[in-house]
């Protein structure tokens, strides 16, 4: 079996691709990714094709010589730039406590603050902004009327050695449930709040309110969350005080870095436990 976007593919399975694009010569690339989806079960946890894994998946098996897919039907340029606004401009700075801030909101993003999300990302966070992967919720965190920070939370990890040892699952199992663990794939405070404690407290905040939210989304309820910490730049301490669990390290070698050579920076794994029995699901 060969193995694209977290999908083990058989050879049976890479010629019924073949033959699909063979018989329907008129289907394009789209088309032929919902039928790939469609013909082999390859869901979201909320029942929708995971459409745009397969046309990842479906892109590279074309690059490896195993399909042959038609010409693209049109030809994208390169992602629009994300122009800054007054919007996200700096704000005068918070420095109280956390105790001592109005009541913190976590507010869903929606199509209408989307865009605003994505600036404020691209704008401050060291990493950027970029889509998240699969499933997906996000979060603006406000303090009365001003916004204090943004959250974010997607697909977790394919195979990390540290956190599947510290579930103690199988190949088959992780396969099975991985869609039980969310990864917390944005973490931002805005660099003008400097309020003590602010971190850790929207983290077991997150904690609480994003089991319910993500069930009501996708009809699967996580029991674990997931953060990668870069090493160099952060000690983590938010995550201790929130009672994350420190696991071990990242090797560094990123999705497709060589074997035994650093070409990302290592990243402490932190997790927490949404269940008690949290093993129980993901051993299931």
């Amino acid at each position: 079996m060969t193995r694209y976007c977290g999908r083990d593919f058989t050879p049976e399975e890479f010629q019924q691709i073949r033959s699909l694009i063979k018989h329907n010569p008129d289907f394009n690339r789209t088309r032929l990714s919902k039928e790939v989806c469609g013909i082999f079960q390859w869901l979201k946890p909320d029942g929708n094709l995971k459409d745009m894994s397969c046309r990842v998946a479906m892109l590279r098996m074309h690059r490896d010589g195993l399909i042959e897919l038609p010409p693209p039907t049109c030809v994208k340029g390169p992602q629009k730039k994300i122009e800054f606004t007054a919007s996200t401009d700096p704000q005068d700075p918070v420095v109280r406590p956390v105790n001592q801030l109005p009541r913190l909101q976590l507010k869903m993003v929606t199509k209408a603050t989307s865009a605003l999300w994505n600036e404020y990302v691209e704008r401050y966070h060291y990493l950027g902004y970029t889509p998240l992967p699969g499933a997906q919720i996000r979060y603006i965190i406000t303090a009365g009327k001003q916004i204090v920070a943004l959250t974010g939370f997607g697909a977790a990890a394919w195979q990390i050695a540290p956190r599947d040892k510290f579930i103690g699952w199988t190949h088959d199992q992780r396969k099975k449930n991985l869609n039980l663990i969310t990864n917390n794939a944005r973490f931002l405070i805005l660099p003008w709040v400097k309020s003590k404690n602010l971190a850790s407290r929207i983290l077991s905040l997150t904690a609480r309110r994003l089991p319910d939210d993500w069930e009501e989304k996708y009809n699967i309820r996580p029991v674990l969350l997931e953060s990668f910490v870069q090493k160099n730049l952060f000690s983590g301490t938010c995550y201790k005080a929130a009672n994350w669990v420190n696991v071990g390290q990242t090797k560094g070698r990123g999705k497709l870095g060589p074997a035994g050579k650093i070409s990302v920076p290592i990243k402490d794994i932190w997790l927490y436990p949404l269940a008690k029995k949290f093993r129980l699901f993901l051993k299931n």
